[in-house]
């Protein structure tokens, strides 16, 4: 062999060789893996959002998708116009794809989903591994009467609007005992009138008490700015149990109509679970303080309706502000729109440009850990109902 073909067969085979040799050390090198968001760290933190127990690749029945169905609801691309890029650049190299809802065809196809849980779309996704629901509120999914059957792992919003729903407490809270609900009717009216009916006393808060049922992500909040403004604080909780230093007691929530009794201001944080259902009753309202206020930012069906209306109307309660309301939405005769000491917004405590953002954050950074196979946050105790 000519010297000059034996020097370009030996270039030829280690050109391959190192080929080979780089092809293998690629496969075998995991994939880079993706870093969270700048400031995800100190959200986490910020709202002490919940891991996991364990992480998800030690599940048994975890896997790396191939893809994630994403449903992007209207109200978050509002202000989050680019979440759907934040969405794929937290996914890596795992294909987001956009859905619709349980009508779109490729939701059977996919067993990781962001989105919405319903009943629904637990039937149409048959594969479902993993559901972010981007709301809080997840009594659509936990109060089926068959989710028991149902296999899978679901995360949710908690407490990212958590400080949101606690200042418009405080507003409504202020609002009723500032007897604005009065003034504001003289003001449409275009009457300058400095009388003050009785049910339109006014009272400082400092050094009331507040009664916070649910003193969970929301009712956190809503403790710590009531104390803020030096408001003495008690709570249930259903484990009961300490609280922060800003709660005075922390009792168990079959504790609610003793401590009830104490309490100038109720504020309803709770979720809607079987347990919550039509909680704040005759027997509620019977055996609250009179002339307190009542505050529901809960869900509209932990409160009987026709009893929180006898209650405002014998004076039981001096007043209540309503952000969620049985049934919703509140029909237009319904009496309560005319009651003088009620204000009512139509559920949409939640509803502020930073609160939509931090839910964005959490659904994308719980897309890069099931990706990952890390520690989810916010898992959701199917049985419990939150």
């Amino acid at each position: 062999m000519p010297p000059f073909l034996h020097l370009v067969l030996r270039r030829d085979i280690l050109s391959i060789c190192a080929a080979v040799y780089f092809a293998i050390l690629t496969a075998a090198a995991p994939a880079l893996a993706v870093e969270p968001e700048p400031g995800t760290a100190e959200l986490i933190k910020r709202l002490s959002l919940q891991e996991a127990a364990q992480p998800l690749r030690n599940h048994s029945r975890w896997r790396k998708p191939e893809r994630i169905g994403v449903q992007v609801p209207g109200w978050i691309v509002a202000h989050v116009p680019d979440a759907m890029q934040r969405f794929r650049r937290a996914a890596g190299d795992v294909e987001i794809i956009e859905v619709t809802g349980p009508s779109d065809l490729r939701v059977a196809q996919l067993d990781a989903i962001v989105g919405f849980c319903s009943e629904a779309m637990l039937k149409a996704a048959g594969s479902l591994r993993w559901l972010h629901h981007f709301p809080v509120g997840v009594e659509g999914c936990t109060l089926l009467s068959d989710i028991g059957n149902y296999e899978f792992i679901l995360t949710n919003s908690q407490r990212t609007s958590g400080p949101t729903i606690a200042e418009h407490v405080i507003a409504l809270m202020m609002a009723l005992t500032r007897g604005l609900q009065h003034h504001h009717r003289n003001q449409l009216e275009g009457n300058w009138d400095r009388s003050i009916p009785e049910d339109a006393a006014m009272f400082d808060v400092e050094g009331k008490t507040m009664l916070v049922a649910g003193l969970g992500g929301i009712g956190t909040e809503v403790a710590q700015r009531a104390a803020g403004l030096r408001m003495r604080v008690i709570a249930t909780r259903r484990s009961g149990g300490d609280g922060p230093s800003f709660v005075e007691y922390v009792g168990r929530s079959d504790e609610l109509l003793k401590l009830a009794a104490r309490a100038d201001v109720v504020v309803n944080a709770l979720p809607l679970t079987r347990e919550t259902r039509h909680l704040f009753d005759r027997k509620f309202f019977d055996a609250v303080k009179p002339g307190a206020y009542f505050i529901s930012v809960g869900r509209g069906e932990s409160t009987v309706t026709s009893e929180l209306v006898a209650a405002l109307k014998d004076g039981r309660l001096r007043g209540a502000g309503l952000d969620v309301i049985d049934p919703e939405p509140l029909p237009r005769d319904h009496e309560l729109w005319r009651l003088p000491n009620v204000i009512i917004t139509p559920h949409i405590s939640s509803q502020t440009v930073e609160a939509r953002k931090r839910m964005a954050t959490v659904a994308i950074e719980n897309v890069r850990r099931y990706v990952a196979g890390e520690k989810l946050l916010n898992e959701v105790d199917l049985k419990a109902g939150y």
